[in-house]
């Protein structure tokens, strides 16, 4: 098992989980985070410090098919090991349907590191 991040990070991205990881496995999208699946110790700390529930067990039904994005963009996008500065109209976003189609950027998140 691994845990991934789902679509309720898009256009939120709080980082509260890139905090307490204690592997680093977290990295950066301009609007959300992803979490490497190799790199994952299945440890568990960061899925409830999310504010959004983002972050599931690659276990559960929801979170399967967010398990190829997970692994697709941790092999692209930055690593990043402290938390950065949130957007300021995530609140907006919230427990919004539809971010994935409406709202996910492919590109590099700009704090990483």
């Amino acid at each position: 098992m691994t845990y991934v991040v789902t679509e309720a990070c898009i256009r939120c991205k709080y980082m509260d989980c890139v905090e307490v990881c204690p592997v680093d496995c977290f990295y950066e999208g301009e609007n959300m985070l992803v979490i490497n699946p190799e790199e994952c110790i299945d440890c568990g700390v960061c899925e409830p410090e999310c504010p959004t529930e983002a972050i599931l067990p690659d276990s559960e039904d929801e979170a399967r098919k967010w398990l190829d994005l997970n692994t697709e963009y941790s092999n692209v996008w930055p690593n990043i090991i402290r938390k950065g500065d949130s957007p300021e109209d995530g609140p907006t976003y919230e427990g919004m349907e539809g971010k994935y189609e409406k709202f996910f950027s492919k590109n590099p998140g700009a704090s990483a590191g």
